[in-house]
């Protein structure tokens, strides 16, 4: 394993299109969506520990998840739990990692992940990432992983690219696209130049600190004027000075869509973002009517190409409902069409409206 190799696995958001049963106080990364027998967080932290150093993996977190992160990765250095005090997105998280790496090692290269995708296909992945990290280790490059699309999703980000290989298998970023419409989704997989972009990202802590300074010159500052606590008993102190004065951003609209050096690494290794509970429903095992069930304790009849989630020691019984979400907690049950599971995040926000935190 390369000692400068690092990996940050972020951890910090609340999935609240996994609701009801990702909550702000238990989120979705620390749970087993897909009924595996693992949570989430730990798939990912053991997918990249088969070659990447311990000691080099580190938890970047909202405060209040830290002893979750240790409960479920006991395996790790409490020092490798980093802690935000607040939600800021992307960008502010990761100028804390790269400006607290480069306190600690100027020629770490590092990779960013989100905790909650599935890669069904890990030792391609590996392959992929290490190729990643030898790539950005040798040229000031910020380099994302982009993945073949299959069909035509409305759900995800695009990233273009050039037609011709800056290197093998690595091209040059034209553009990035946000959620398109479906037309467009299906105007881009024909092209035949466009990926799906799976928020992975892979540079040299000094490039990308270069690349903050260009282009965020104010969260570079705050971050650079404080580095030295980095590290250090200070540090908690440190940061909890610069996050109230960050831009809430994320790193795409921070810095990948503003910088010249970005480039893409195509790739296939059986990825999804396990985004939406129809992303869990498209991974899951089916009956013979299309129905995914997590759970037990679940009797279906009559029903079909449904999603059902519900607690092992209750009895749910579903009948003559098609195309359906059907998630049962002990205190919230929720029945949605599939087709509109983009709109759970307004239901959430409908419920604090109207009932406040109490079922959120």
């Amino acid at each position: 394993m390369n000692k400068n190799y690092y990996v940050a696995i972020m951890a910090g958001g609340i999935g609240s299109r996994f609701w009801p049963k990702s909550r702000t106080a238990y989120p979705k990364q620390f749970l087993d969506i897909l009924n595996t027998g693992k949570t989430l967080i730990q798939w990912t932290y053991e997918r990249f520990a088969s070659f990447i150093p311990a000691e080099n993996i580190f938890i970047v977190t909202s405060q209040e998840y830290t002893h979750i992160v240790s409960t479920q990765l006991p395996q790790i250095n409490v020092d490798n739990i980093i802690a935000e005090p607040s939600r800021k997105n992307t960008a502010p998280c990761i100028a804390y990692i790269a400006f607290k790496l480069q306190q600690e090692n100027p020629d770490a290269a590092l990779i960013v992940a989100p905790s909650d995708h599935m890669i069904l296909d890990s030792d391609t992945f590996q392959k992929i990432a290490l190729k990643a990290l030898k790539f950005v280790s040798e040229q000031p490059a910020l380099l994302t992983l982009g993945i073949k699309p299959t069909y035509p999703n409305t759900g995800y980000g695009y990233i273009q690219h050039d037609a011709h290989e800056i290197k093998s298998g690595i091209f040059k970023v034209k553009t990035f696209t946000e959620k398109p419409n479906l037309e467009l989704a299906k105007t881009f997989l024909s092209s035949g130049d466009f990926l799906w972009n799976a928020g992975i990202f892979v540079w040299k802590v000094s490039t990308v600190l270069q690349t903050f300074e260009k282009y965020q010159p104010e969260m570079f500052e705050l971050f650079d004027s404080e580095k030295t606590h980095l590290n250090t008993p200070e540090e908690r102190n440190a940061i909890h000075r610069i996050y109230p004065l960050c831009t809430n951003i994320s790193i795409d609209f921070a810095i990948m869509e503003k910088a010249d050096n970005v480039y893409v690494l195509p790739a296939a290794f059986g990825w999804s973002d396990l985004g939406t509970w129809n992303s869990a429903y498209e991974n899951l095992d089916k009956d013979y009517l299309g129905n995914a069930v997590v759970s037990e304790n679940v009797i279906v009849i009559d029903a079909t190409k449904c999603m059902i989630s519900a607690e092992q020691d209750k009895l749910v019984v579903v009948q003559g409902i098609d195309d359906c979400i059907i998630v049962d907690t002990p205190d919230v049950l929720l029945i949605c069409k599939k087709d509109k599971e983009q709109a759970i995040k307004e239901y959430v926000a409908e419920i604090k409206r109207n009932k406040g935190d109490k079922y959120l």
